[in-house]
């Protein structure tokens, strides 16, 4: 977690930058840069349609043919693109990017089908390793085996010496065999820890299995890598996410490290790759205290916005419900922030003018949140504030509806429905599905809907989360119709969700999210049109440039 002391020492920062469209130098100037014979979806509508696009410097300065070439002098770079489709960068809203960039060079338990597979992999991974370096990454799912939890007894024979650390796919459980168990300070007697579980078997003993805010026990137990060691994944993960076409991620994350990476790698230039965090809300004061100091960063690396997490997650049966879960009655999942803590935490953030926005999984971990961004907004008065709610899954019908009333950004990862829906009927039931993962119902509700891939969870490519969106036909392939169709959005309403929705979602509408001179020049260039081509292929479009401030980072 973010500490106050750590944060008020990161340096590097500068004044946050904000241009309208058609104010930015040069405007009568020589295009540094012309792409000519295009097919460019801007995103200004579902169907609106270019030919050219010319740029000046770091931003849009011309779109059409006749608007490009009235421009295009001796030394503008001609680019002359075939035919190839274009579209505005792609905004992932969601991301733990450190993380995911680090899992880059761990060991997959991802698509392990039976608990044989799952140990045989991890003691492969743990012969690999030195004796005693924790063995981490993982990205394990025990459904795809039916169900089982595993047990620190399966893996203990074949890691004596190795402490093992791996987490479920949706990074709210880890497994750990006895030795970590050990070198983490946890046994029969540690106490539960507030908003996280320990999972004990009929003897009182530890599983292995640790989930949510218990996980910090282990965390310190493993330690942080060094600055360059985390400064050089980030670049891989800059690296990986310009190659699907991603030009700004939003961090959302509840340590610093992502944020601290790239403010070194901006204090060195420009990181190629946008950023935008959201820092722990319990921490908000210390965030004023940065603004204050330093601003709220630039169109590189930005920050002003703060992140708490209210529940768990429906895979680990720690996501918040009015009812028990269908396949373990004796719970219906945690509460991971005091919900008093909640409301003094936001009520105070959102006066000093920061941005906030809570992970909310569960029917009523979702109306709780609801409830208390319309108690804090109705407490500090009106303002352009933007409360979000990352991941929106379950809701009861009468929430729906309340995203658009109260003005709240629906942060939203489709590929979770098609990865979530092999087996959520067993956690659920069929009838609280029907509001879950309610995209079609958010998006004509009128409410703002911005989209992300939550990776590493999910992958980062841009285009599984179209598919998800426009298909909903679930990895299993059990749904080739779509799981719950009603919920299915159009092609053009899930792109916007990834471009303009994402720039709302970040306040820089005006600076990015469309295609349109005065925004900076965030495009990609692809291999198909998006339009022209049955919705089932999407995931195999390739992004052959992409570009960001006006220069081809990728391709």
């Amino acid at each position: 977690m973010i500490a106050r002391r750590r944060l008020l020492a990161v340096a590097g920062g500068t004044a946050a930058v904000a241009v309208a469209p058609g104010a930015f130098a040069g405007a009568d100037e020589p295009l540094d840069i012309a792409y000519v014979n295009a097919r460019v979806w801007t995103g200004a509508g579902p169907d609106t349609r270019t030919d050219a696009i010319g740029i000046k410097g770091d931003r849009i300065a011309a779109i059409g043919v006749e608007a490009v070439r009235a421009r295009t002098g001796k030394r503008t770079q001609v680019v002359d693109l075939d035919g190839a489709f274009v579209t505005p960068g792609f905004i992932d809203a969601h991301v733990h990017f450190v993380k995911a960039a680090t899992m880059l060079s761990q060991p997959s338990l991802r698509d392990a089908e039976n608990p044989e597979e799952f140990i045989a992999r991890v003691a492969a991974a743990a012969k690999a390793l030195p004796k005693g370096q924790w063995l981490e990454g993982g990205n394990w799912d025990q459904d795809r085996w039916g169900g089982e939890m595993p047990n620190r007894s399966w893996i203990d024979p074949v890691t004596p010496d190795t402490p093992v650390a791996v987490i479920r796919y949706d990074l709210h459980m880890l497994l750990l065999n006895s030795l970590a168990l050990r070198l983490a300070g946890i046994d029969r007697n540690t106490p539960d820890v507030p908003g996280g579980v320990i999972e004990r078997d009929a003897q009182g003993e530890p599983t292995g299995i640790i989930k949510d805010a218990a996980k910090d026990l282990v965390l310190r137990a493993i330690g942080e890598p060094t600055p360059d060691q985390i400064d050089a994944v980030t670049r891989e993960g800059i690296a990986v996410a310009l190659s699907k076409g991603v030009t700004q991620v939003h961090p959302t994350e509840l340590e610093s490290i992502s944020f601290d990476s790239t403010r070194r790698l901006r204090a060195a230039g420009e990181t190629g790759l946008r950023f935008r965090h959201y820092l722990p809300l319990k921490d908000w004061e210390a965030q004023v205290e940065l603004i204050a100091r330093e601003g709220r960063g630039d169109d590189w690396v930005q920050w002003g916005g703060c992140k708490v997490v209210f529940d768990g997650s429906l895979g680990s049966r720690t996501a918040r419900f009015y009812e028990p879960y269908a396949d373990d009655p004796t719970t219906r999942g945690i509460i991971v922030t005091d919900p008093a803590d909640l409301r003094r935490w936001m009520e105070g953030a959102d006066k000093a003018g920061l941005q906030v926005t809570a992970h909310a999984i569960g029917d009523e971990a979702n109306d709780i949140v609801l409830d208390t961004m319309a108690a804090v907004a109705a407490a500090n008065g009106p303002r352009d504030r933007r409360f979000r709610v990352e991941h929106v899954q379950h809701m009861k019908p009468h929430a729906l509806p309340r995203f658009a009333q109260q003005g709240i950004i629906a942060s939203v990862q489709p590929y979770h429905a098609i990865d979530d829906g092999r087996w959520a009927v067993r956690r659920i039931g069929e009838e609280r599905l029907k509001t879950s993962f309610a995209y079609g119902s958010l998006v004509r509700s009128g409410a703002h809907v911005c989209m992300g891939s939550d990776w590493p969870v999910a992958p980062i490519d841009p285009l599984t989360g179209l598919d998800a969106a426009v298909n909903r036909e679930t990895l299993d392939g059990r749904n080739p119709h779509g799981w719950h169709p009603e919920q299915r959005i159009t092609l053009a309403q899930a792109m916007r969700g990834y471009t303009r929705e994402g720039a709302y979602a970040g306040f820089s509408e005006t600076r990015l999210g469309l295609i349109a001179p005065g925004l900076l020049a965030d495009l990609v260039v692809w291999d198909h049109d998006f339009f022209a081509i049955d919705s089932h292929s999407l995931t195999k479009v390739k992004a052959l440039r992409t570009i960001v401030g006006g220069v081809q980072r990728f391709g």
